[in-house]
């Protein structure tokens, strides 16, 4: 398996036909190690192991997603003294040309979104900062860093994973489908995105509520909503959930860790263009959707053009009805049936969104191992049929790669949740 990382990190994401082939020989041997592994597992020899397989790909350029060249910019900006909130990149930059500044126009010319003000909250600027502060004026110095913090965040997520698995009396062996999944893998330690950090902070606030410590547990969920702001729909699992509901401690914790991550953009104008970021991406944006693209040829044959603007309104309102439906019917009793409920009011939002990138199930996938869910899993072997989509110059995606990936979806939803698999679980 680190033979093939080593090579499929090397692998552009515009040769799909290789990193089919690489991803699926990496993945069947995640499941080949799966299943000869024994029950007894050494802590040790499985953290290492995974590591082994991380530091594969950790020399090379992010090769699926161009994203860290916005998050070594942002960093930048920080680092000068700037606020990536107030100017977009290509305003700052018309108005600071620097032709003897190599580092920061070459960032310039290689930025997927030189149009748009940052998207990313102030607890993730501050690891672009930490990147730019030893970047040098090289680029690889930037991502590099980067990486060794994701990279420590993995071991913390696994660390987290055992002691949960151990605690649910579980069997450890769940853990590889996380910890040894290429996807994962590729996505956070090799293309540098940050879900990996989310799922930290998920693991440890649910860590937290098992031993007791309900002010700490919010804390880290603020934290969680402070890198990435997706985790905030979580908030009616944990008001169903009634230790956490009827806990003061916990609401306070959250309150406190989510001022101090965002107090950064709330204390100027920044968080105006923050938001006009997010809503512009929410709706103007397209790609590896489901439902969403049903509903859209739906809107052509009614109207007879695009009606994203419409529709994703319309899903946005169905995603906040549905989790607030199941939040409330299922009302967890247990720490378990908490992270049952997490779990598909992740798979919930990932179904109606019309924008789902392959990293974006990550923080689901290692909630779902704990779980013992099928669903996600599965997804995360058919996300790699997003990737056809960047062969095309126009990116377009094929009818036939998204009816494979979400067919494994689908499949991964009867397993889990209608048939005789579910009520025996």
């Amino acid at each position: 398996m680190a033979i093939i990382l080593f090579f499929l990190s090397q692998v552009p994401r515009e040769a799909f036909d290789l990193t089919f082939l690489l991803f699926s020989m990496a993945f069947a041997g995640m499941a080949g190690l799966f299943f000869l592994a024994g029950e007894k597992l050494r802590f040790r020899k499985v953290l290492f192991a995974g590591l082994l397989l991380r530091l594969a790909v950790f020399p090379f350029a992010p090769q699926w997603s161009d994203d860290f060249v916005r998050f070594l910019w942002d960093g930048e900006m920080l680092k000068i003294g700037q606020n990536p909130y107030v100017q977009t990149p290509r305003e700052w930059q018309e108005g600071n040309v620097d032709p003897d500044n190599a580092y920061r126009n070459l960032l310039f010319e290689n930025l997927n979104s030189p149009d748009y003000y940052s998207v990313y909250p102030p607890l993730n600027q501050a690891i672009f900062w930490l990147g730019a502060q030893v970047s040098m004026g090289f680029v690889w110095n930037g991502y590099y860093v980067l990486r060794l913090v994701l990279l420590l965040g993995e071991i913390g997520v696994f660390i987290l994973l055992w002691k949960l698995l151990m605690a649910f009396q579980f069997s450890v062996k769940r853990i590889f489908w996380y910890w040894f999944n290429p996807l994962v893998i590729m996505e956070v330690t090799g293309n540098l995105h940050f879900e990996g950090l989310v799922l930290l902070f998920l693991l440890a606030s649910i860590c937290a509520i098992q031993k007791g410590k309900l002010g700490l547990s919010g804390g880290f969920w603020g934290l969680a909503i402070g890198m990435k702001l997706l985790p905030l729909m979580l908030g009616p699992a944990f008001l169903a959930f009634e230790k956490s509901r009827k806990s003061v401690r916990f609401w306070v914790g959250t309150t406190l860790a989510v001022i101090v991550c965002f107090i950064p953009i709330l204390i100027d104008e920044s968080w105006v263009n923050f938001a006009q970021s997010i809503k512009l991406y929410q709706g103007k944006f397209e790609f590896n959707a489901s439902i969403y693209y049903l509903l859209r040829e739906v809107g052509y044959w009614i109207e007879g053009y695009n009606t994203i603007a419409f529709l994703t309104k319309i899903l946005s309102l169905s995603t906040v009805i549905l989790i607030g439906y199941f939040s409330r019917k299922r009302q967890p009793k247990s720490l378990f049936e908490l992270v049952d409920l997490m779990v598909l009011i992740y798979l919930i939002y990932l179904l109606l969104q019309p924008v789902v990138h392959p990293w974006y199930i990550l923080p689901a996938l290692g909630l779902s191992v704990i779980r013992g869910k099928l669903t996600v899993l599965l997804w995360s072997l058919g996300a790699i049929f997003s990737y056809q989509a960047y062969g095309n110059v126009d990116f377009q995606e094929q009818s036939i790669f998204l009816i494979l990936e979400y067919g494994l979806v689908v499949l991964g939803i009867y397993l889990d949740y209608f048939s005789k698999r579910n009520k025996t679980t």
